[in-house]
């Protein structure tokens, strides 16, 4: 409970809980606070336990890191581990929540390296997911010099992940730069309402009258996440209306910027969340840990550049400025596939939904057919390459009984059918004997895969499910799938324990330890996969709105009064 729903040790002493507990169970005996500590530190260690063991039994794993600093100016850092295992369950695991000494890519390195000799999976490495912070790079280049001296694949190459969220974000923000004014101008209505419990009532008793059938509620942005910009106007669009039948703030003194948005503005912003409606779901779809990402990334990416060339032709030229900005920048980062990370368009082809060809139709429909194929012969080689490393570090540890489907398919009792050909059928069974655990065989299992077809059920499975039936068929392709569908495209992961480790930090709690924080941030993480819900900390607003009404109806409810002078 103190772990799970995030409630502070002296919980068990207050009042309340007291009274509870004495009523629903008299002979419970409370521990005090500091019992309750203790258990939570002993429940950590037992997990971390079997943690390492799932661990140790894993073929590699991929980590996602960043960095953030407390409200008691302490740097930490989260490392979260993603992996496959052998049933074909994608995890994820925060493994690390500690303070770092700076925000500089070696210290950073060097904490990483840190944390995985501790659990003794340094040698598990396979990639590293993090934002552009020039400091990153330097980080992945310590990990990769490590990985180099340990052992790994491909020497360490394509380690690096840049988040591919983040890298939507710079693109994003380029162009919404272009609509700076209508966008401030929306967020400075929003604010105004929001800002005083009586406009809030007058702008509920607006939407009423307006017959404006909707639960949205009006939510602020944070500068910082388009996202957030995204769903605020999304929002206050569908009160178009309400606002017009508001007060706000005009005239002499008042910034442009700051003016209530006109029916130019309400247009500009109808057509800038069509625009952005397609990354906000784009951003969700590769945000997500619980499930495999790494699979539709290169499809994401093309989809933004099939986006952002439709935007070009717009005949908004507002728009068509908006897109032009956003290209540069989505240029700048993937504009040359040759240089983006190529594990991206191997864990495209490790989807039995698409495979090579999928992906070559993609790259020709994005650089013509002459570069499109070029590029796909690139990726073909690049796999091949991939998989004759994979053949070498796996094949002596699967039976040769496992590696089905030669090509040849030689039926020892067809020289009955054949007559005088019986010594040729017999030279050929001994060649693919021969060829069986060399690389002339073993690429065919390759081959087989790319070349079989999905049947009628195996289109409605995902990645994993498909895998976890089909693996035993196809068994080095299967140890690529199982490090490569691993791959996390965000740091969204590692991000998200912040929100947990700012509400295990807040003003009341700060005096906390840094190792008591990572027990409650690390064993709530690993006790949610357990089937135990996060927390949500925000309370329902229609629900709230609805129980208001029954007071209301039942006669229960005392009367506020609001008083604000400039509805």
């Amino acid at each position: 409970m103190i772990i799970v729903d995030e409630l502070p040790f002296k919980h068990v002493e207050k009042a309340g809980f007291k009274y509870l507990m004495s009523v629903a169970c008299p002979r419970f005996h409370i521990p005090s606070r500091t019992t309750v500590a203790r258990d939570c530190f002993q429940l950590y260690m037992s997990e971390k336990t079997k943690l390492k063991e799932l661990l140790k039994n894993c073929q590699r794993i991929c980590v996602t890191t960043d960095t953030w600093t407390s409200i008691q100016r302490i740097n930490y850092m989260c490392i979260t581990a993603h992996f496959i295992d052998n049933d074909w369950k994608l995890h994820k695991k925060i493994i690390n929540f500690c303070p770092i000494s700076s925000h500089k890519g070696e210290a950073i390195g060097k904490a990483v390296e840190a944390c995985l000799e501790s659990w003794g999976i340094e040698d598990k490495l396979f990639t590293v997911t993090v934002d552009n912070a020039s400091s990153n790079d330097l980080a992945c280049a310590h990990l990769r010099r490590m990985v180099q001296r340990i052992g790994c694949v491909s020497d360490g190459k394509f380690l690096h992940i840049r988040c591919i969220a983040h890298i939507i974000n710079l693109i994003v923000w380029d162009g919404i730069k272009e609509h700076g004014v209508c966008i401030d101008r929306v967020r400075n209505a929003v604010k105004y309402v929001k800002n005083s419990p009586a406009r809030i009532l007058r702008f509920k008793d607006l939407v009423r009258k307006a017959n404006i059938e909707s639960k949205s509620s009006l939510s602020f942005d944070v500068p910082t996440r388009w996202n957030s910009t995204y769903t605020m106007l999304d929002t206050a669009l569908k009160f178009q209306r309400v606002f017009s039948g508001l007060s706000l703030p005009d005239g002499v003194g008042v910034k442009d910027n700051e003016r209530p948005p006109e029916s130019n503005d309400w247009k500009k912003v109808e057509r800038l969340v069509v625009f952005l409606r397609g990354f906000y779901l784009l951003t969700r779809r590769i945000s997500g840990s619980l499930y495999v990402t790494s699979n539709r990334g290169f499809f994401e990416i093309a989809a933004i550049y099939d986006m952002l060339n439709e935007w070009e032709k717009n005949v908004d030229e507002d728009f068509q400025a908006m897109a032009i900005s956003m290209k540069k920048k989505y240029d700048k980062y993937w504009g040359n596939v040759e240089k983006m990370n190529m594990l991206i368009y191997v864990a495209a082809i490790l989807d039995p939904h698409s495979k090579l060809l999928v992906v070559e139709i993609t790259l020709t429909d994005m650089y013509g057919k002459e570069k499109g194929m070029k590029l796909a012969n690139d990726v073909k080689d690049f796999s091949y390459s991939l998989f004759d490393e994979y053949r070498s570090l796996y094949s002596s540890l699967i039976p040769q009984s496992g590696q089905s489907g030669d090509p040849m398919s030689i039926d020892p009792n067809e020289d009955d059918h054949i007559g005088g050909g019986s010594d040729y059928m017999k030279s050929l069974r001994d060649r693919a004997k021969r060829l069986k655990g060399t690389g002339g065989y073993v690429r065919s299992e390759f081959e087989r895969y790319l070349n079989e077809q999905l049947g009628a059920e195996e289109e409605e499975m995902d990645a994993l499910s498909w895998w976890s039936i089909n693996g035993h068929r196809f068994p080095i392709v299967s140890r690529m799938a199982r490090d490569i569908l691993a791959i996390p495209l965000s740091t969204v992961a590692s991000e998200s324990a912040f929100s947990a480790g700012g509400r295990h930090l807040d003003p009341f709690r700060s005096s906390l330890t840094p190792k008591m924080v990572q027990t409650l941030i690390c064993t709530q993480d690993w006790l949610r996969t357990k089937g135990m819900s996060g927390v949500d900390i925000e309370e329902n607003l229609q629900e709230l709105e609805e129980l208001e009404k029954d007071f209301q109806n039942n006669n229960l409810d005392d009367d506020v009064v609001y008083v604000d002078s400039m509805i």
